[in-house]
């Protein structure tokens, strides 16, 4: 199947400037910007994954054998995971130009409709992981940057706790104001950060250039074999310098994949691999210091700054996550897996930058939470990685599908390099798992809650859209009906939203002319579907057919990437033939009340779930930002 097809001309231009031909000084702006919002999270890997290997709850012995094996597993995780699967071959599942785990599900959904249902919920389990990863990676990011203050004196240890959740209340409670104008200083502080990484760690290498056999990947193996179950308990430590990997595919959409790629190649990997490399050449000379290798590097007139660089990285890399988590949940709301909440743009300028309140507070409390919770960040890596590796074994069994399906490659070929995938992501999985007693059981946790929420919501949609198909007239009858016994026409533009079939005629329009016995002399029937691509060109936005009865049926085909409004339908509709204006229009919702019958359908725990979550949606006509005043609501009774 050629994909290529469903991308519009703008669309395939778009993608060619983000992808490679660009210019070399927009491409080193893009490259400046992704350093900030997509190596963020990896990039402060430093901080603790070497500590935690042979340091952390489950430290092995700081030997030369051990060192060169960590630092071997740890090169070739770089190279394996993000490098050969991330950036070469997961990059080019893109979904008209937007990658993540929602993107490539809705490709596999494509090529696989009668499996449907089974991608769905496999995808959506493997979002909803990410917020528990959204939760933890500000809690341990910050944490571990904040202890290195006991680094400069042990008089400043009390205050640990204090400050790092200081640091994170603000974090959260800025996020409203948005991030448009500190944004801008996100790429040239990671870039700082990078090249201090660099630096710190060629210090040590020169100065012990025996850690460069650690390239050799048999030391690796060796560790493996040699520490048998200790050392494979350890892997779930060395992944730690991986995690955030799918931030990279999830990222893509905003800045194209040819400045990922050479950022990465050219500045990230080399910088992470030195420092972890020298982290490792310190400890062979002073293995005592596996208490926090990264401060160790540091010199003591360097200290204070040195924290304060890495609060502001860990900071950054939070936002990050944070980002991701809202536009996670907006594609959530758009495919219908979440009920409406509201969603403010905090930039004009910047489409991703968003902000939705009750997420915002959910993530707070719970990262606040893990930080007094865990207290040290030590005991907060035993809960990190296992939501991170099931999103990456899931991302790997749909890449398979859409190249065994989507691009037609041969049968050995695509099992072939799943395979390889699985090697590198299941032991780190069985690694990860293994702490489920420790702490790995809170991702795991919140990632259910979020997946059974969205299953309600969406079983619960689904019996309502049942149930008003059932009593809603086809248009046809209903135009049958208006030729037998025509109403009242009186002057005026009516617009009657649905969120049942198109084919089906809003109960709102059937009640109004029930009781009121008459019909504005302009109506338009708006059904708004949500396409399972990013973003849908304006060109293809708007279907409008006149029907028989004179009343306008307009669909508007929307990305879950998008938000729609009402007054840009109507501008895109008018385009059509359609002339109603925004303006002077009334708008008709159907207000839905929802009882529970003696036997309902999903049963009762689950359909008080999903009447509480209907009751605190957001309101359709504050939704799609339509003025109050012109609203006239019609409520209608529904069982489930």
């Amino acid at each position: 199947m050629d994909n290529t097809k469903e991308k519009s001309a703008g669309q395939t231009r778009q993608n060619d400037i983000l992808s490679g031909g660009t210019n070399g000084k927009r491409l080193a702006t893009l490259a400046l910007a992704a350093l900030g919002v997509v190596f963020g999270d990896i990039g402060t890997s430093p901080l603790y994954a070497i500590r935690e290997c042979f340091h952390g709850e489950y430290g092995i012995a700081v030997t030369q054998a051990n060192i060169l094996g960590v630092l071997s597993l740890m090169f070739w995780s770089l190279v394996m995971i993000v490098t050969l699967k991330y950036l070469i071959f997961v990059l080019q599942a893109d979904n008209n130009g937007e990658g993540g785990v929602i993107a490539l599900t809705a490709l596999a959904k494509k090529v696989l409709p009668e499996h449907r249902m089974g991608l769905v919920a496999v995808g959506l389990f493997a979002a909803c992981l990410l917020y528990g990863d959204g939760m933890i990676t500000p809690a341990i990011s910050v944490l571990s940057a904040v202890e290195g203050i006991q680094n400069i004196t042990p008089t400043f240890k009390p205050y640990i706790f204090p400050l790092t959740i200081i640091i994170l209340a603000a974090l959260f409670f800025l996020q409203k104001h948005g991030t448009a104008r500190v944004g801008r200083l996100f790429g040239p502080v990671i870039l700082i950060w990078f090249v201090v990484l660099a630096l710190l760690g060629a210090i040590q290498v020169i100065n012990e250039p025996g850690v460069l056999k650690a390239f050799f990947p048999w030391h690796g193996l060796f560790f493996l074999f040699h520490n048998r179950l200790h050392g494979f308990v350890v892997l779930g430590a060395v992944f730690l310098v991986v995690t955030g990997a799918e931030a990279i595919y999830a990222d893509m959409g905003h800045f194209g994949k040819r400045p990922i790629r050479l950022t990465w190649l050219f500045l990230v990997l080399p910088a992470l691999v030195l420092n972890y490399f020298g982290q490792g050449a310190l400890l062979l000379h002073l293995p005592e210091k596996s208490y926090h290798p990264f401060y160790a590097l540091v010199p003591n007139w360097a200290l204070v700054p040195m924290v304060l660089l890495a609060t502001a990285a860990t900071i950054i890399a939070s936002q990050a996550v944070i980002t991701g988590a809202f536009s996670l949940t907006r594609q959530a709301i758009q495919l219908g897996y979440l009920p409406r909440l509201k969603v403010s743009h905090t930039s004009a300028v910047q489409i991703g930058q968003i902000y939705i309140a009750p997420v915002n507070w959910l993530l707070m409390v719970s990262t606040i939470g893990l930080v007094i919770g865990f207290q040290s960040s030590s005991k907060l890596a035993a809960a990190y990685g296992v939501a991170v590796t099931s999103t990456m074994l899931i991302t790997t069994t749909l890449y398979f599908v859409v190249a065994r399906k989507y691009w037609n490659w041969s049968l050995p070929a695509a099992i072939g390099l799943t395979v390889i995938f699985f090697l590198a992501d299941i032991p780190f999985f069985g690694a990860n798992i293994s702490k489920i007693f420790h702490g790995a059981w809170f991702p795991l946790v919140i990632g259910g809650f979020f997946f059974a929420l969205m299953r309600i919501w969406e079983h619960g949609r689904e019996i309502l859209a049942e149930e008003i198909t059932n009593f809603s007239p086809t248009i046809n009858d209903f135009n049958k009906r208006l030729e037998e016994n025509p109403p009242q026409r009186v002057k005026g533009q009516a617009v009657y939203l649905t969120g049942g079939r198109p084919d089906r005629i809003p109960q709102a329009l059937v009640h109004n002319l029930n009781h009121n016995k008459i019909l504005h002399s302009d109506v338009a029937i708006l059904h708004i579907r949500t396409e399972d691509i990013p973003r849908v060109p304006n060109l293809e936005k708007i279907e409008a057919e006149k029907l028989q009865s004179g009343i306008y049926l307009i669909i508007a085909h929307y990305g879950f990437m998008e938000t729609p409004k009402i007054e840009n339908i109507l501008a895109l509709a008018r385009e059509k033939g359609v002339e109603i204006k925004f303006e002077t229009a009334s708008f008709f919702l159907g207000r839905l009340k929802l009882v529970i019958g003696e036997s309902p359908k999903m049963g009762r725990l689950r359909s008080n779930i999903f009447r509480f979550l209907a009751k605190n949606a957001m309101d359709a006509s504050a939704f799609f930002s339509i003025p109050s005043d012109q609203v006239l609501e019609v409520g209608i009774q529904l069982e489930l």
